[in-house]
């Protein structure tokens, strides 16, 4: 299964340690999903839309209400790239 530039992007960000950690609004719906490396820094090119798209190939997951992380099918699928670029 081929995966986008985009996809391979978020996944290859987890697979170096880093998380999806999403935001609800009062009502407990989702509004936004934030990407975050292992050090900290938040990348801005993961929107609902490709949040979705990752969920629904099964490619990341979360356990007891944690940040979501990358499943060994995301490890799978993943290329080796030298940087984020």
């Amino acid at each position: 299964m081929d995966i986008s530039r985009a996809e391979q992007r978020i996944l290859h960000l987890l697979a170096q340690g880093g998380r999806i950690d999403l935001v609800r609004d009062e009502a407990g719906k989702l509004t936004d999903a934030h990407c975050y490396s292992r050090d900290g820094w938040r990348y801005t090119g993961l929107d609902m839309a490709l949040f979705r798209k990752l969920k629904r190939r099964r490619t990341i997951a979360s356990e007891r209400g944690q940040p979501y992380r990358i499943t060994r099918r995301g490890l799978q699928l993943v290329r080796s790239q030298p940087d984020n670029c």
